[in-house]
């Protein structure tokens, strides 16, 4: 099932989420959307994706449910972002040699991640990594290139199917 994300035209980081007949706010990257991603821009990219995997902490919330394989995360879960790694754009161990990011973090935002099929087959160093559905904060800052929901939000699109994803243009 698939679900879609459209920027908010006065907003570089506002979105909404369509999951069925639902629509919801979400936040995505500081500098809005691109069709041409790379690392560290704070942009999210362009495109439908499919949804690879979910991950969540399982010290703090209740397992979701989805279609999707559903991971409980550890203290050693990391995910590359080291464009001359050979791992670049994957999940790896923890310690890892190369730059990373941990999965379990002291904040919120990653107690449940949904993996983004975006730049993974095969990953192209340099055009972006780590791209989530995650948690958003409270605050409601932008992500670095994420689309980020509230976690009831995020446990309806997740319970609904959801499958892919498409971040449209602003309309």
């Amino acid at each position: 099932m698939m679900i879609h994300v459209w920027p908010t035209v006065n907003s570089n980081m506002d979105a909404q989420l369509h999951c069925r007949h639902k629509s919801m706010s979400a936040i995505i990257g500081k500098k809005g959307v691109t069709s041409h991603k790379h690392e560290g821009d704070l942009a999210t990219p362009l495109g439908t994706f499919l949804l690879r995997q979910v991950f969540y902490r399982a010290d703090r919330i209740i397992k979701p449910q989805s279609v999707l394989p559903v991971i409980p995360l550890s203290k050693q879960d990391g995910w590359c972002d080291d464009p001359s790694s050979p791992h670049y754009n994957q999940q790896v161990g923890l310690p890892f040699p190369f730059r990373h990011e941990a999965l379990w973090r002291e904040d919120s935002v990653y107690d449940l991640i949904v993996v983004i099929g975006y730049n993974d087959n095969p990953a192209i160093a340099g055009k972006g990594s780590a791209i989530f559905m995650h948690l958003q904060r409270p605050n409601k800052t932008p992500t670095e290139g994420c689309v980020a929901l509230t976690e009831p939000d995020l446990r309806f699109v997740l319970a609904a199917g959801a499958t892919e994803i498409t971040i449209h243009p602003p309309r």
